[in-house]
């Protein structure tokens, strides 16, 4: 499986953009209700912060610019999201709804600790 070793720049860079553009999604549909309304009614402060960071976050991942901070602030959200609420209901992520915000927790956490890579505005500024 030698012959893989080649794409794993632009396999990384694909999982950077395609996880920010799915957590930016996240915060679309809580701040404007696109591309389908959020289902949980009117937000509260903490639902609005989530929202701002998943918007801001994701666009940041997305296009690379400030990668590792805005990364580990979304992995912490992530986390925070996973222990508020749903790791009441139950021990696993499977029983409990949140397997999806816990694996944005750790590809994050990863982009955190690898940075943006190519394709990237933090590489355009190094």
């Amino acid at each position: 499986m030698k012959f893989l070793d080649k794409f794993q720049e632009p396999a990384y860079a694909l999982l950077r953009i395609v996880s920010g553009f799915l957590f930016l999604c996240h915060g679309t549909q809580k701040l404007f209700s696109f591309p389908i309304p959020f289902p949980y009614g009117p937000l509260n402060p903490m639902t609005t912060s989530a929202g701002v960071i998943e918007l801001v976050g994701g666009t940041l991942i997305i296009i690379g610019l400030l990668t590792r901070p805005a990364a580990f602030i979304c992995s912490g959200m992530a986390a925070a999201a996973y222990f508020i609420a749903h790791a009441n209901q139950n021990f696993f992520p499977i029983a409990n709804g949140g397997e999806i915000v816990a694996l944005y927790c750790f590809i994050f956490l990863f982009i955190a600790t690898r940075g943006a890579g190519i394709w990237s505005v933090d590489q355009l500024r190094s």
